[in-house]
């Protein structure tokens, strides 16, 4: 499996390249965030809500297949599972639902949280059990901050932590940059342009945190 960061909260996902690979897309942007959308092809996305910033399908090239909402897929060889959240603390009522998504790819379980702005109950943590990979928003303001990521990290456990949706170079968007999180989690994170990734180099024991450069 390979993982790139688009930006914001936007990954490609590919189980390989070529052209039986398949592409999926999660949170893809407009560029009036001040960052370069994604422009290439993809068999599947997902929207983890209504904000520009999140659901910019149509800069996507090819007939993906969408998903918007709770409820389980399998597609294209695929299975997403997702889940209803809040984008803030109180229920919904400032900035309405956000929808988590856990994808399967190559016997690799990701955790896509989307705009998430709250701690994780239990019915949610129990369709998050056994994560692998966990993208997470760290940059506070919008959706969960610092602190609250790193208790959502200790909720799930998951091999690799990889943050998104913060500050970088462009965006226009006023949000914390990734060295809160970096402090509050405890971890040294590596470096990577992407992530290159099967199931047997998945650590075992210790955590790890990967940060991606744009």
């Amino acid at each position: 499996m390979i993982i790139t960061w688009i930006g914001h909260s936007c990954f490609k996902i590919q189980n390989k390249t070529g052209p039986d690979g398949i592409t999926v897309v999660t949170d893809p942007f407009d560029k009036k965030i001040g960052l370069k959308p994604p422009s290439f092809e993809a068999d599947i996305v997902t929207v983890s809500h209504g904000h520009d910033d999140h659901n910019n399908i149509k800069a996507l090239r090819g007939k993906p297949f969408i998903i918007t909402s709770a409820g389980e897929y399998d597609t294209k060889g695929v299975s997403i599972q997702g889940i209803e959240s809040f984008h803030d603390e109180k229920g919904g009522k400032e900035r309405g639902l956000n929808i988590i998504y856990r994808i399967e790819v190559d016997d690799i379980s990701i955790a896509h949280l989307g705009d998430i702005g709250h701690i994780l109950d239990n019915k949610q943590l129990d369709v998050l059990a056994g994560t692998d990979i966990l993208l997470i928003p760290v940059g506070g303001k919008y959706t969960i901050d610092a602190k609250k990521a790193a208790e959502i990290v200790s909720q799930i456990e998951p091999r690799i932590v990889i943050p998104m949706h913060y500050k970088v170079p462009g965006l226009k968007i006023d949000i914390d940059g990734v060295d809160k999180f970096i402090k509050e989690i405890g971890l040294k994170p590596t470096e990577e342009e992407k992530l290159k990734i099967t199931k047997k180099d998945l650590p075992q024991e210790d955590m790890e945190l990967v940060v991606f450069k744009l």
